[in-house]
């Protein structure tokens, strides 16, 4: 993205054309993303998104006016890490903000870089380095698209449901550690941020389609961008904190709209798999009041009874722009999908007869549709596997992890949980890159946050998830904080299977540079759950049984639910 604000692929203008388009109407394909006006809170809410002046280095090595920019730029920025080695920074000589994370078309048509969907390109994402570890994220960076989408259970953001809304994750984004911000420096980023919005002057590139000056731009005083009531204030009297939590609110509301496309119903209509519902007059949500896992088991069995699918071939109406490969959905997409689809036969478990001819993949399980998440918590063995890729097999089942009752000893939660604001000196050695010359480093996701006073917002929907992951005879009323903190080892949220062409690599530690890979894992996970040697392992991930085929069709279906969002 130029300096200046474009606006990104907003869905429902497209509604037409692919609904047209879908049914068999004949209308053509959109060849570029229309420009259009987004809402008021929405446009000043990518500006602050795209705001580099927020962050600590910034703050520091800033000339005396927040007017003026940078004579060196954070060395974070510069570039941006791949996985095969770098490509240049879209804000180079500038300082981190939102995007440099959660980016969309700069790399685009680039060797080595691509389309995103509000992801990046690297396995752990660079970050400010202050001296205080490596310099680098914890984890994968999330894609934003559909990442704050309606769901049935509880609402939690990052991997391990440290956040219960999208203002509370900008919030902490900012004054954190990927602003630059040390735990003991809140109070110091909060001042600074005000600052830059009280006095920024109305003249730098984000501001010509921004608003003006910030001072203007949330009065509601700006000519160009007349910003809502209910997120306008007058930074002149709102004190420092007011001035934060309006930001982002904004950036939140920002977010909050980036969604792939749909058509006026909610109903997804722009990738493969759409197209394909649509020519088979299958269903493409749930029924009012079905969750989504029935819906997904509803139409397995329509898919079952096609007596002659109609399939999606490649054809010139229909093109990728941001994907290398047709626009199709065929014999392998299809055998795919009802592997994805297909559940044991008995609710007891896999057979012998299907442990050996395979075809169970029981996906929908954690990913029904239509988002392909059920937004829980689970332990697929990721954390496992590259743990024992470090340390040697069996490593992680060996580790001693800290009960409820041993967490409670100060020793013990200053060196395993992360630090907060409340608790700056905490190492987060449960919260850690794993390293070779350092066993006691491990990420164990939902663990580091549940049941941990320093995030009380959070204790009400982690219980919920936590009860969600199914224990045979026992009921979440009868499960203690100590039950439910052991079930909780290297638990993490459900990503979303939608566009993943545009967020490689995957897992929450980037472990995995392709589908095919990621796939087998999950071949591998489930036979190591059903021995036994999987540590902590989701019940649900025994219940898999792919061959070699059956990994090849699902790659093929999960490609099939590519989109092109810009």
């Amino acid at each position: 993205m130029a300096a200046a604000i474009a606006a990104p692929w907003r869905p429902l203008l497209l509604l037409t054309a692919l609904v047209l388009s879908a049914c068999g109407g004949g209308g053509p394909e959109p060849s570029s993303a229309p420009q259009f006006e987004d809402p008021p809170q929405v446009a000043l809410g990518e500006r602050l998104f795209l705001e580099t002046r927020f962050s600590q280095f910034y703050a520091v090595n800033s000339p005396a006016s927040v007017n003026q920019t940078l004579s060196t730029g954070d060395p974070a920025v510069a570039t941006l890490v791949t996985t095969a080695g770098s490509l240049p920074g879209p804000f180079a000589g500038q300082a981190m903000n939102c995007r440099q994370c959660h980016l969309v078309d700069e790399k685009s048509g680039i060797a080595g870089g691509g389309n995103r969907t509000y992801s990046d390109f690297a396995r752990r994402s660079v970050i400010t380095d202050r001296g205080d570890g490596p310099a680098m994220t914890v984890r994968n960076s999330p894609a934003l698209v559909n990442s704050t989408v309606p769901r049935a259970n509880d609402f939690i953001l990052h991997s391990d449901g440290e956040f219960t809304s999208a203002t509370e994750l900008a919030r902490a984004t900012l004054t954190g550690r990927m602003g630059g911000w040390l735990p003991n420096e809140t109070a110091l980023a909060i001042a600074h941020i005000a600052r830059v919005i009280r006095e920024d002057d109305g003249l730098g590139a984000l501001a010509a389609d921004g608003g003006g000056s910030y001072r203007a731009a949330l009065s509601g005083t700006s000519p160009s961008l007349k910003l809502p009531a209910e997120f306008q204030l007058n930074v002149s009297t709102a004190s420092d904190e007011q001035i934060l939590d309006d930001v982002a609110r904004l950036i939140a509301a920002y977010v909050e709209s980036l969604l792939f496309v749909q058509n006026a119903n909610g109903v997804n209509v722009s990738s493969p798999f759409d197209l394909f519902l649509a020519r088979n007059n299958l269903p493409a949500s749930p029924a009012f009041g079905e969750s989504d896992l029935d819906y997904g088991r509803r139409l397995r069995a329509q898919i079952d009874a096609l007596a002659a699918p109609q399939f999606v071939a490649a054809d010139q109406l229909r093109r990728f722009q941001f994907h290398l490969q047709p626009f199709a959905f065929n014999e392998a997409e299809l055998r795919g999908l009802r592997v994805f689809l297909r559940e044991p036969a008995d609710a007891a478990g896999l057979s012998e007869a299907e442990r050996s001819a395979g075809g169970v993949g029981n996906c929908v399980a954690c990913h029904a549709p239509p988002q392909f998440s059920d937004f829980g918590l689970h332990n697929t063995g990721v954390t496992q596997m590259e743990y024992d890729g470090i340390h040697g097999a069996g490593a992680f089942a060996s580790l001693a992890v800290p009960s409820l009752t041993e967490r409670a000893d100060p020793a013990v939660a200053r060196a395993s949980l992360p630090h907060t604001t409340a608790h700056p000196d905490y190492q987060g050695r449960m919260r850690a890159i794993p390293v070779a010359s350092d066993p006691g480093r491990i990420d164990l996701g939902s663990w580091n946050v549940f049941a941990n006073t320093d995030f009380p917002n959070s204790q009400h929907a982690l219980r919920n998830l936590l009860c969600g992951i199914a224990v045979s005879g026992e009921t979440c009323a009868a499960s203690t904080d100590e039950a439910l903190l052991a079930r909780s080892v290297a638990t993490f949220k459900t990503p979303s299977l939608r566009d993943l062409g545009d967020s490689q690599p995957y897992m929450h530690d980037g472990q995995f540079d392709t589908l095919e890979a990621t796939v087998s894992f999950y071949a591998q996970a489930a036979a190591m759950a059903r021995a036994g040697s999987l540590r902590n392992a989701d019940p649900r991930i025994a219940n898999i049984a792919i061959n070699a085929q059956d990994q090849s069709d699902l790659a093929a279906f999960l490609r099939a639910l590519n989109e092109d969002y810009n």
